[in-house]
């Protein structure tokens, strides 16, 4: 689906934000993609949509450079941006002006959608708050149908009974046909709803990885006497939440935030542990 190979891009006078990025993206995933603030989650999306250019390397959709911004690639991209403006216009008028440009746009879909998020077809968006403005566009970009579905701090603005409509919303709207990319660093909104990892830092890949690969490798909870040996990433709190080997544990849930904080702090030596543990090894 989307491949990027060799990726490099600073802004003018600017620090390099990413630097030598390889990924593949493939439909029928929804992709977490986590980093600290000025990681360049918002840039590297960007790239993914043709609104920015790699200075070096490439991003390209089913073997088309974005770059070239090709109808035909177009067509089959919609993002959710962080920051956006939207016209003073009643709901329903926006996606009559822009839903001919996706030839798979669902009406029926998008106001099924706005009906959810409890919104009117005749409210003017000008009169909405951040949030609601943002579940518009949310709506718009599910019905759009797109093959590739990019959002960059889709919760933001969202309270806390929005977020979690919102998880159940896209794991509804994920399908083999479609691949999903949201970017945040606000780790927990993503909970149960996606099924890849990919962290960056220090305007690297430090991280990339499908969560079943993180369930097989990796221990997630409270350890008990004499499961010290095997702890890879622990913090103080008073429950002593801690990533362990697996080895021949009982297989538990990923903690997104627990895993992000590990990755951050000792890369190589989460990513080791996922590559080179022999769950046999353990006596």
């Amino acid at each position: 689906m989307i491949s990027i190979r060799g990726l490099r891009f600073h802004y003018p006078k600017g620090r390099t934000v990413l630097d030598d990025i390889s990924l593949d993206f493939m439909k029928g995933n929804i992709y977490g993609l986590f980093g600290e603030n000025g990681e360049g989650k918002s840039t590297l999306i960007k790239i993914m949509a043709g609104l920015l250019f790699p200075k070096v390397g490439y991003c390209q959709i089913s073997n088309e450079d974005v770059a070239k911004r090709k109808v035909k690639n177009l067509k089959e991209i919609f993002i959710v941006p962080e920051d956006f403006e939207l016209p003073g216009i009643k709901i329903d008028t926006f996606e009559k002006i822009n839903s001919s440009f996706y030839p798979k746009f669902s009406q029926d879909r998008f106001y099924e959608l706005i009906q959810e998020f409890k919104l009117s077809p005749k409210e003017n968006i000008a009169a909405l708050s951040f949030g609601q403005k943002k579940k518009v566009l949310i709506a718009f970009g599910i019905a759009a149908n797109t093959s590739l579905l990019l959002m960059d701090e889709p919760t933001n603005g969202l309270d806390i009974p929005s977020k979690s409509q919102f998880r159940k919303i896209m794991a509804s709207a994920v399908d083999q046909g479609k691949c999903i990319v949201i970017s945040t660093h606000q780790v927990r909104d993503l909970h149960s709803l996606i099924n890849y990892v990919v962290i960056l830092g220090q305007s690297k890949v430090i991280f990339d990885q499908s969560l079943s690969r993180v369930s097989e490798k990796l221990w997630f909870g409270r350890p008990k006497q004499g499961m010290q040996e095997d702890i890879l990433y622990s913090e103080p709190s008073f429950v002593g939440k801690a990533i362990l080997k697996r080895q021949d544990y009982e297989e538990t849930e990923v903690d997104l935030e627990l895993l992000f904080n590990a990755v951050v702090s000792y890369p190589e030596k989460i990513n080791n542990a996922i590559k080179n543990v022999n769950r046999n090894a353990r006596v």
